[in-house]
């Protein structure tokens, strides 16, 4: 009997895959199928990058271009202080302080009176001097007649001694006359002699004339004396009346120029000795920079350069400005007491010249500029240097005064040592 044999369809053979085998497989089947992770790149992306380098390489040449066309020209420092010529008040005679005519921080004009002084004794000075130049007026007039009256005396004297010469020309005349008639008997002796006796009295009475006169003269030098020191006397007293006069004016302490009160010392009541500070007077309206810049700084800078100024109480508010006048010595120089250099160790220290800069600043900031504000300022010297860059600098020791330049020497450019950013800071 055949025994029929039923073959199955081969089915799929199951197998065990080790953990380990794992990891493997999935990398062969990840090898043969594209990566579908994968995201394509970013043309945005690409153009940001490119635009950042563009601008990145524009700021580099303006940056550049600014450093080499302005940048190292220009000449900075932070020690510069805002100043002014203030004034400080104080009398001129001393006295009790009457009364305060001003308060602290006002604004005064000039002329204005700021403080009265006990003015009683000075009043009394002044109406004595005044009496005492009545009393010399009056001197003056007494020696002044006494003088005319005595050109009147002189006058007169000269009257008689015209006078008595013509008595004693007539009486030598009539003696001349009758003399020959003596001789011939026509008049007698006695007759004679009477005539001779009168020609001897008129000479005598002319004698005595002409010395009157000259003594009459004498007197004029004295009386001339006497009214020349009656006149020196009256100017003596004129002058200390006016002496009086402004002391009693000067008890009224006047502001000599415009501007504001500070410092105010002075209390009523207190006695205020001549040349005492009482107060001061900040004229604000006539505020100028001083700048202190370093030696290696000064070589090429000249008056009208102008100036970019920044006042740390004006953040954000730049101001202009002109180089007015540049110091004559360095800040060592004018001290109390001067470096002395030449003995012992010495050790170079980098000097500091000031600078006077004019500003050019609106009314509305003139009152938030005050003295004593720190500052930075910014001195381009590109106008200067241009027009020296092809000849050295070359000044003598004869150039006149106000031409701006000092002793001779040559000036290198100073653009080779400008620091990288453009601005050498003091």
């Amino acid at each position: 009997m055949n025994t029929a044999t039923q073959v199955k369809p081969s089915e799929p053979v199951h197998t065990m895959e080790r953990p380990a085998d794992a990891p493997a497989a999935k990398a062969v089947e990840s090898a043969g199928k594209p990566d579908q992770t994968k995201t394509p790149a970013n043309p945005r992306r690409k153009k940001l990058l490119l635009g950042a380098l563009a601008l990145g390489v524009v700021a580099g040449l303006r940056w550049g271009s600014h450093w080499w066309l302005v940048g190292r020209f220009i000449e900075s420092t932070d020690d510069a202080y805002l100043q002014a010529d203030s004034m400080t008040v104080a009398p001129k005679v001393g006295g009790y302080v009457t009364e305060v005519l001003v308060r602290d921080n006002e604004t005064v004009t000039l002329g204005q009176p700021l403080v009265r002084l006990d003015g009683r004794q000075y009043q009394a000075a002044y109406d004595e001097a005044t009496a005492t130049v009545v009393a010399r007026e009056a001197d003056v007039a007494r020696a002044q007649a006494e003088l005319s009256q005595h050109a009147a005396t002189i006058a007169q004297a000269r009257a008689e001694l015209d006078s008595a010469k013509a008595n004693a020309a007539y009486s030598a005349g009539q003696v001349k006359r009758y003399a020959p008639l003596v001789a011939t008997g026509a008049e007698t002796d006695e007759r004679l002699a009477e005539l001779r006796n009168t020609s001897t009295r008129a000479d005598a009475s002319l004698k005595s004339n002409e010395a009157s006169l000259q003594s009459t003269e004498r007197q004029t030098d004295t009386l001339s004396a006497a009214l020349a020191q009656a006149k020196a006397q009256l100017a003596v007293a004129q002058a200390s009346a006016r002496k009086a006069e402004l002391d009693l004016a000067d008890t009224v302490v006047k502001s000599t120029l415009a501007g504001r009160v500070g410092d105010r010392a002075v209390r009523v009541g207190q006695f205020a000795q001549p040349g005492t500070r009482l107060l001061t007077v900040v004229p604000v309206q006539n505020v100028y920079l001083t700048a202190n810049f370093k030696e290696t700084q000064v070589g090429h800078m000249r008056p009208g350069q102008p100036v970019t100024i920044h006042v740390d109480a004006l953040p954000g508010e730049p101001i202009h400005g002109v180089v007015d006048s540049v110091s004559p010595g360095t800040g060592s120089q004018f001290a109390l007491l001067p470096a002395q250099n030449a003995t012992g160790n010495f050790t170079k220290i980098v000097q500091r010249v000031p600078v006077r800069i004019r500003l050019d600043a609106p009314e509305s900031l003139r009152a938030v500029l005050l003295p004593g504000l720190s500052v930075t300022a910014d001195v381009d010297t590109h106008a200067v240097t241009q027009k020296t860059a092809a000849t050295p600098t070359k000044v003598s020791l004869s150039a006149p005064l106000g031409s701006g330049v000092g002793p001779a020497m040559n000036m290198p450019s100073n653009a080779s040592t400008a620091p990288a950013n453009g601005v050498q800071r003091g």
